[in-house]
């Protein structure tokens, strides 16, 4: 268009047209009154628009409808939702709120002292105010900002009700409907040292709307009124002073502003003068207008991203080990830190998974992205891996099926791994990488080193072997397992952040001295304190493992033949071994486990049984055949001549178990030491 037509409508002060200017409500296809309305303002031969794309908003200002504003949309587009409507009616408010701060026929500025300045000047103010509002995330932020923006410029004091408890999305609360009065004690009247934002007023704690009060008439209406009319007055008394502390404002001292938010009444809002302030104007109750929409609104959000941090929460924590296992020969400590208050939820991982022979599995991995998402698939992920982990299949072939199962969740979804597997019986450590960052390990004396192993392709990318290497794993030496967010930021680079991190790691050991290792709480600390203010760009998981071993001396190792004779050897060889270790107190119950359990391997085993006994601080028996078949405890009828053998491991064990290998499966018991 080149330019703007005026046009003049007539309007009946008996039409439906002037009905629903003074009404003040948004029109669309849901009501009757639409059609009538758009013809008057239309004109009678004017084709109207068909389907739920069209809103007939009025121009509400301070002293009545300023006008109209019809909002069209196209047939191929969206109908007009609720949220839309509201948005629309908002951005109508703040336009009647400008339209009556200005005149066409008065191009020159206003005096400071005319209404149309005060008008420009309220205009300005709800700009202000709004953004400050809009600006905030927390429900504290945004009620502690709205005073700020309110007090004292446009009220001496503000009263914030919410409902309580606030609802969430579409969910639905059975009962009355309760306010509760919002107390901020952290805010400071700075302008005004009288003011009173919050503060002790003596309005009632807890409200409770009761159906078909005054108050839930005024909450019902949504817009702001003023509080001299009787009705209004009633329902302020209702909101604030049942138990007769509070004084009323006399006269339009106070304005009460129902909060509605996307889809229902979310509290009310009170703005006060004193007695001696001038009372508000009409211009008024659209300023509060605007300020309680944006409010809920910004309280809507603020509840929503509550709810969402929360579950956010709730998922990592449930996706990350809750404690750490204390398996014989290593010491564990962990760190998980998520890259911003905003992004809780990430891809990263950490797991420690016990394995048969008192060995461990170290676990640590990075799905790509910041997301429900990367965390989902990064759930599956570590549940794949220990199942993995539980079929005791070496490093490469866990990595080697974790990334088939990374295909199958779609080709978009890669991760880093790193799966270590530390025996402490043989002091040895078997490492297989999958695209991740190398361990460092820190050896007693404070020399750090990063171990030399296969980098590998990420999990994901498909058609790639998987290379695992053993290396030393020296008694009191630790491990640093860790994902790239605490080694590569947009100030350095992965290589420069892991040399960092070994020379860290040495000056932590250095200050614990030559002889013995630093304490591995306070490594993940000091590790974590190399991080500068710009290096915070992605998750950060962080497993550290130190090295103790099972002393030779602590493990008793012997093969049986599955002959008919393989229990009394047992029983004897049992017996011995915990003469040698002082524990001959404990032999009638060892015996009588180890018994139990070769006979139920020599009755099915057609290779050599192994027999292991390893005294940590319990006393553990390991008895391996070549039979897959896990044993079941299953109670034997009166009967039967068998299956009373795990009956008995299970009520005279500490602890026992049975564990399927690649090559046939392990049972184990352990027994409390004196």
């Amino acid at each position: 268009m080149d330019g703007t037509a005026l046009v003049t409508v007539p309007m009946a002060e008996s039409g439906v047209l002037a009905k629903v200017l003074q009404a003040g409500e948004a029109l669309g296809r849901d009501s009757i009154d639409l059609d009538p309305a758009l013809r008057e303002l239309l004109g009678p031969n004017a084709r109207l628009p068909k389907g739920d794309r069209v809103l007939l908003v009025p121009l509400a200002g301070a002293h009545g409808a300023a006008g109209a504003a019809l909002f069209l949309r196209r047939p191929d587009r969206e109908v007009f939702r609720t949220e839309d409507r509201q948005v629309l009616c908002e951005l109508a408010a703040h336009a009647a709120l400008g339209v009556s701060g200005s005149s066409p026929a008065s191009p020159t500025p206003a005096p400071a002292s005319t209404p149309a300045r005060r008008d420009g000047d309220r205009l300005r103010f709800v700009g202000a105010a709004t953004r400050r509002i809009s600006r905030a995330m927390e429900l504290d932020e945004i009620l502690t900002g709205l005073c700020r923006a309110v007090v004292p410029t446009f009220a001496e004091a503000v009263l914030v009700h919410l409902r309580e408890p606030l609802p969430v999305g579409d969910e639905r609360h059975a009962g009355p409907v309760a306010l509760r009065l919002f107390r901020d004690e952290r805010f400071p009247a700075e302008k005004d040292p009288d003011a009173v934002p919050f503060a002790d007023t003596g309005a009632a704690e807890l409200c409770e709307v009761r159906p078909g009060s005054a108050l839930a008439e005024v909450l019902r209406g949504v817009r702001p009124v003023f509080t001299d009319a009787p009705a209004a007055r009633a329902a302020l008394a209702e909101l604030l002073a049942e138990n007769g502390e509070f004084a009323v404002p006399e006269g339009q001292r106070a304005i009460l502003a129902p909060l509605r938010g996307r889809r229902r009444v979310i509290g009310a809002a009170v703005f006060l003068r004193r007695p001696e302030s001038a009372p508000f104007e009409a211009a008024d109750l659209l300023v509060a207008a605007q300020l309680a929409t944006h409010s809920a609104l910004g309280i809507d959000k603020a509840v929503l991203y509550g709810r969402e941090a929360y579950i956010a929460d709730e998922l990592q924590r449930t996706m990350l080990p809750e404690t750490l296992p204390s398996p014989a020969g290593v010491r564990l400590a962990a760190r998980y830190l998520p890259a911003a208050e905003s992004a809780r939820v990430g891809g990263d991982w950490y797991d420690v998974i016990p394995l048969p022979g008192n060995r461990v599995a170290l676990v640590v991995g990075d799905v790509m992205g910041h997301s429900m998402t990367s965390a989902a698939i990064m759930g599956q992920l570590r549940t794949t891996a220990q199942t993995l982990a539980g079929l005791d299949l070496p490093p490469q072939e866990v990595l080697h099926h974790l990334d088939e199962q990374a295909q199958r969740l779609g080709s978009e979804h890669m991760a880093t791994c790193l799966y270590a597997v530390y025996d402490p019986v043989s002091h040895r450590i078997t490492i297989a990488n999958a695209g991740h960052p190398p361990p460092v390990l820190l050896r007693l004396g404070g020399r750090a080193e990063v171990l030399r192993v296969p980098p590998g392709a990420p999990i994901g990318v498909g058609g790639v072997d998987f290379e695992a290497v053993e290396l030393d794993a020296p008694a009191d030496a630790s491990l640093l397992l860790y994902t790239d967010g605490l080694v590569e930021s947009r100030l350095r680079d992965v290589w420069t952040g892991i040399e960092q991190l070994r020379e860290k790691a040495e000056a932590t050991a250095l200050r614990a001295g030559p002889d013995r290792p630093p304490s591995l709480e306070a490594l993940c600390d000091e590790v974590l304190d190399m991080l500068g203010p710009g290096d915070r760009d992605d998750d950060i998981a962080l497993l550290a493992a130190r090295f103790e071993g099972i002393a030779a001396g602590d493990v008793a190792y012997w093969f049986l033949d599955p002959e008919d004779t393989a229990p009394g050897r047992a029983r004897r060889l049992a017996r011995r071994a915990l003469a040698r270790w002082g524990l001959e107190e404990l032999g009638d119950s060892v015996e009588l486990l180890v018994s139990e359990v070769v006979t139920n391997a020599v009755r099915h085993a057609s290779r050599p049984i192994s027999l292991r006994l390893l005294r940590t601080d319990v006393l553990r028996c390991e008895v391996g055949d070549d039979v897959p078949q896990l044993p079941r405890l299953r109670r034997a009828r009166a009967t039967d001549e068998g299956g009373r053998g795990l009956y008995l491991v299970n009520r005279l064990a500490r602890r026992w178990g049975a564990t399927r290998l690649s090559t046939g499966k392990v049972v184990w018991f352990e027994v409390a030491r004196p």
